[in-house]
């Protein structure tokens, strides 16, 4: 199927690695251009170095707990391509903790990155986004929140993603109200256990690695950890033209884990 992304421009943040890095690989297969944005320059380097060069991809280096850090990747995405198609809004997760232990500063700072951050990106993208509804419908742009399960049940030993992540679904649910008359969608995808550097860390926590994940994945109906492959592609479709009429919507790609609605 194609897709429809030839030559569209995507703001990945979080691009450097994981779920970010997964999916920037698939757009830029699909023939789409990327503006990569994380902490690390040495990681970004290595990975435009593998999505091909600077011919499909950009990495700029950026906090998002950084306020001027949206403004000026989405305006660099502009500059060089001159358009902005889209952004895939990926956070790096917040320290782990319980709600009893887990200081103020912990969740100021959590809030200033994976809340107040993505929210800053998906304002900056809407504003350099044009779109018409009466134009061919899911035209104006899409902005996806790359979120958790954790949005609908608690994640144990993640209590900042467990008080946080909820709120951002209902912020996407939000956004698409207000952004849908200009023809720009958003939704936000859950992913569970992905055989992410993120979920093999998280996983240390709780013993021995191999172990843990056996215990995990007798918990997954598909008997799994997902491919960060798997989620990339998913992201890719709900960004392009073909996911046209998907607005407000919040999906799980894990396997079938969650047990909740």
């Amino acid at each position: 199927m194609d897709l429809g992304l030839k030559d569209r421009v995507f703001v990945v943040t979080g691009g450097s690695r994981g779920l970010g890095f997964a999916t920037a690989q698939s757009l830029v297969a699909e023939g789409a251009h990327v503006i990569l944005a994380a902490r690390d320059q040495l990681a970004l380097d290595e990975a435009v170095a593998q999505l091909g060069g600077s011919s499909s991809a950009v990495g700029l280096p950026g906090d998002l707990g950084d306020p001027t850090t949206a403004e000026r990747i989405v305006a660099a995405a502009v500059a060089r391509y001159g358009r902005l198609d889209g952004a895939l809004i990926s956070v790096g997760g917040p320290a782990g903790g319980s709600p009893m232990t887990t200081d103020d500063e912990t969740w100021r700072a959590a809030f200033e990155t994976v809340f107040l951050g993505a929210l800053r990106v998906a304002r900056a993208a809407a504003n350099a986004m044009s779109g018409d509804p009466a134009d061919l419908p899911g035209i104006g742009g899409s902005i996806l929140f790359v979120l958790s399960t954790s949005a609908r049940e608690v994640f144990p030993g993640l209590t900042t993603s467990n008080g946080l992540r909820p709120g951002l679904a209902m912020l996407v649910k939000d956004l698409a109200d207000e952004l849908g008359a200009r023809g720009i969608r958003v939704n936000g995808l859950l992913p569970g256990r992905i055989a992410t550097d993120r979920i093999f860390a998280i996983d240390a926590r709780f013993g021995a690695p191999d172990m843990v994940r056996r215990r995990n994945e007798a918990a997954i109906p598909l008997g799994r950890y997902g491919e960060p492959e798997e989620f990339g592609a998913m992201a890719t479709f709900l960004m392009s033209p073909k996911a046209s009429y998907i607005s407000g919507s919040l999906l799980t790609v894990d396997g079938g884990a969650s047990r909740s609605i």
